[in-house]
C-alpha cells in the first residue's frame, strides 16, 4: 500500500525569509513513520538560525545541501557541516544546541531527521561526508544501526539512504518481513507505481515486498527503511 502525503501538505513556517517545511506535524506526537518523527526541510538566509524542534529524546540528522551550517552546542563544542555531509548528533530536551548559516552572503539549504527513541543514548556526534559520485545511480546508505557501509551510526532500527538519479534510471529497494519505507523527493519528478511525486511530496510504503521507483527527469531522493509494527501514525 502506498499513501501519497503532498508538498503542499507540510506546515509552513515563514519568518524574517527564514522557511520551514515540515513534513510531520510537530504538535501531534502520532504524525510519524516509526522512529522518525521529524523531516524539516529549511531555507535559510545569511547568518539565520535554524528553528529548534522540541521532541523526545533521540537523534537529530542534519543534511546540508547547499550552503554550510555552524553548530554550538553546551560544551562549547563548534563545527561546521558543509555542503554534503551528514551529521549525526544525540538529542535530548533538555540539551542545548544551536545551529545557523554560516554565510553572510550566500543562502543554506538544510533538511533535518529526528529520530525517537524510547531509551537513554549516549551523548556523542559524527559527521561524513557522502559525494555526489557515491550518492549517484542509486541508493547509498547514509545511517544505520550497524555502520553498515561506513554509514552513520544511529541507536535505532531505522536505515537511511540517499540517492541522486538520472532521467530513466530504475530503482527497485526491498523491504523485509515487518519493514515499510518512507520516500521524500528533495528534488525532481518520481514515478513510484502510477503515482508521480515532485520535490517536496513523501510517500509512505507498507504491506509491499519493494519500493520501486523511476526517475522522470534529474532527482534527488532520501528513502527511510523503519519496522512496520512500529508504525501507527503516518
Amino acid at each position: 500500500m502506498i499513501r501519497l502525503r503532498l508538498a503542499t501538505q507540510r506546515h509552513h513556517d515563514r519568518r524574517l525569509r527564514r522557511e520551514v517545511w515540515r513534513t510531520f506535524d510537530p504538535l501531534d506526537r502520532n504524525d510519524r513513520l516509526g522512529a522518525l518523527e521529524a523531516l524539516d526541510e529549511s531555507r535559510l538566509p545569511p547568518r539565520a538560525d535554524i528553528p529548534r524542534r522540541i521532541g523526545n529524546q533521540g537523534e537529530i540528522i542534519t543534511y546540508v545541501r547547499d550552503g554550510a551550517v555552524a553548530y554550538e552546542d553546551a560544551t562549547g563544542d563548534t563545527g561546521v557541516i558543509h555542503a554534503g555531509e551528514f551529521q549525526r548528533r544525540t538529542a535530548t530536551c533538555e540539551t542545548r544546541h544551536s545551529e545557523a548559516n554560516a554565510s553572510r552572503i550566500e543562502w543554506a539549504h538544510v533538511f533535518q531527521i529526528q529520530l525517537r527513541s524510547t531509551r537513554e543514548i549516549a551523548p556523542g556526534r559524527e559527521q561524513r561526508r557522502f559525494s555526489a559520485a557515491q550518492r549517484r545511480g542509486g541508493l547509498c546508505l547514509i545511517a544505520s544501526r550497524d555502520h553498515r557501509d561506513s554509514s552513520l551510526g544511529i541507536d535505532q532500527d531505522t536505515r537511511i539512504f540517499s540517492a541522486l538519479l538520472e532521467p530513466g534510471q530504475h530503482v527497485v529497494h526491498e523491504l523485509a518481513v515487518g519493514r515499510a519505507a518512507w520516500l521524500h523527493i528533495v528534488d525532481g519528478d518520481i514515478a513510484l507505481a502510477d503515482l508521480v511525486l515532485t520535490a517536496g511530496d513523501g510517500a509512505v510504503v507498507t504491506a509491499e515486498r519493494a519500493v520501486s521507483l523511476i526517475a522522470r527527469k534529474h532527482a534527488e531522493i532520501l528513502l527511510f527503511d523503519v519496522r512496520s509494527d512500529d508504525v501507527d501514525g503516518a
